[in-house]
């Protein structure tokens, strides 16, 4: 299976594991407001590396990943959910990897 142009990678640090069954939505900003492309969750090794929507579809613009962290962590995480925005300017790879504690995340542009 080859990988979308937009790919995820959710690693739980605190545990030193892949979080895997994080559910990710993906959107993508229409002028004033967000359409929702598609759900996926993460796999066995915390990744979305395909999205059911075509890359043809995932052209230049601002996109949103929503991670849902209390389905992963539980109802009394401190993050419930994740929202990272991105801008999408040309047909590169991008990768947006999330390092998740109870906490605490951070996130940057992979490769």
């Amino acid at each position: 299976m080859s990988k979308s142009v937009i790919t995820t990678h959710v690693l739980d640090v605190a545990n030193g594991v892949p979080a895997k069954n994080v559910r990710i939505k993906l959107y993508k900003k229409d002028e004033a407001s967000w359409s929702l492309l598609d759900e996926q969750e993460t796999d066995s090794d915390g990744r979305v590396a395909k999205w059911s929507v075509s890359d043809e579809l995932l052209s230049d613009g601002v996109y949103k990943l929503n991670f849902n962290v209390a389905g992963y962590q539980g109802e009394d995480a401190f993050f419930p959910e994740i929202d990272i925005q991105f801008k999408k300017q040309d047909s590169k790879h991008h990768h947006v990897p999330v390092l998740l504690s109870p906490f605490g995340y951070s996130t940057y542009r992979g490769s």
